[in-house]
């Protein structure tokens, strides 16, 4: 099924759970009538039927063809082992290390320490004074 034909099958349903839903109104009646009498219509058919014959025809066929070569082609693969190659260059280079060494030293230090312990004082005295006020 092509993103098109699902996109649409999807939108129509989305439409008629919106219309079947507790909305009981006459406007709902009358779209849901309305709906149905364009997909029943001569135009409605010709569509659906536009639909499946691009989707199962040769230009379909070709479609789906050409996005596979595009897919298995030499300059395709090329392009992915060199974005692996780049990538793995970055992590391995001096300055991806440098950054880690950096982070690893900023977690560590002396400064990081003395904020999670301000933070959890700050917890512990918030939880106290709402204990204090639901007490009194």
């Amino acid at each position: 099924m092509s993103d098109i034909e699902r996109q649409v099958r999807g939108f129509w349903a989305r439409m008629l759970d919106w219309l079947r839903g507790p909305r009981g109104a006459e406007a709902t009646r009358r779209a849901k009538t309305a709906l149905n009498d364009v997909r029943a219509s001569e135009a409605g058919r010709r569509a659906e039927s536009a639909l499946r014959d691009l989707r199962d025809g040769d230009t379909g066929r070709k479609a789906k063809a050409a996005f596979q070569d595009l897919r298995d082609s030499e300059a395709v693969g090329k392009a992915k082992v060199a974005t692996r190659d780049a990538l793995r260059d970055l992590r391995d280079a001096e300055a991806g290390r440098k950054a880690k060494d950096a982070i690893r030293d900023l977690k560590d230090s002396e400064a990081v320490g003395k904020a999670k312990v301000a933070a959890r004082d700050a917890l512990r005295d918030l939880k106290d004074n709402a204990g204090r006020r639901n007490k009194a």
